[in-house]
């Protein structure tokens, strides 16, 4: 990471943290997300598709990171292997100082499900509830249901007309709204974003990542996400560029 992103992304979390509090300090200036050596492959037919290739990256807490690369680098199994999602099949991901792929199933799932926050391209919206059922979902999955705090992320996102429609009353852009209010009312630490423009025209599309850029750094969230568009990519703190499943 460059020195002066490194710098900027530390000097903007001093305010919360007293002169006393020299320990504190090095937990936030320390990775939130390690990844080493990953490798994953895919097999079709009788060939064998390499789709990442010894990555090994850093992710510190606040940081917006865009993944970028063309079509097939492997960049969205990248994020799903950083997300706890799909297991590699050699090298290791750290979350908070804690081994993603280690431990129970159910071990692994109430982690994503308390820490983690996931946007989709599809918006992959339950079509029989509405936009205030959809959001409050991952707290009942958790078993902690909060209809308030739910409420608050649809509004937060520019919803607080549309808590009662249902995914087929909503617009593309509208339904996207919905899902990233969904990511965020549990209060991850952590929001992973697949191409969240990839079903929206360029202005719609512009939009939805300010909004969420707005979102992560006024509630602290670290951002990760993966598109193809270059002119978005720019927006964040870093951009990661993926070329044959390895960074370049």
């Amino acid at each position: 990471m460059p020195d002066c992103v490194r710098m900027r992304l530390f000097a903007a979390r001093l305010d919360c943290v007293g002169s006393g509090s020299r320990d504190a300090v090095r937990h936030m200036n320390a990775p939130q997300l390690v990844a080493r050596d990953l490798h994953r492959s895919f097999e079709i037919g009788a060939r064998k598709i390499e789709v990442l290739r010894g990555i090994s990256l850093d992710v510190i807490e606040g940081e917006a990171v865009f993944l970028c690369g063309a079509s097939g680098a492997g960049k969205t199994t990248l994020l799903y292997t950083l997300a706890g999602l799909e297991r590699p099949e050699t090298g290791t991901v750290e979350f908070e100082g804690r081994r993603l792929y280690e431990g129970s199933v159910a071990a692994q799932s109430k982690l994503r499900n308390e820490k983690m926050g996931f946007v989709f391209q599809g918006y992959f919206l339950l079509p029989e509830l509405t936009a205030l059922e959809n959001v409050t979902l991952p707290g009942m999955i958790g078993g902690r249901p909060d209809k308030g705090a739910a409420e608050a992320s649809l509004r937060d996102v520019g919803l607080a007309e549309r808590l009662h429609h249902l995914p087929a009353e909503l617009s593309g852009g509208e339904q996207q709204r919905v899902a990233i209010a969904r990511a965020l009312t549990n209060d991850p630490d952590i929001i992973f974003a697949d191409e969240p423009t990839g079903n929206l025209d360029s202005r719609t599309g512009d939009t939805i990542i300010d909004l969420l850029l707005n979102l992560a750094r006024d509630r602290r969230k670290t951002l990760l996400v993966v598109t193809h568009d270059s002119r978005l990519a720019v927006r964040g703190d870093r951009e990661l560029r993926i070329t044959d499943g390895m960074l370049a």
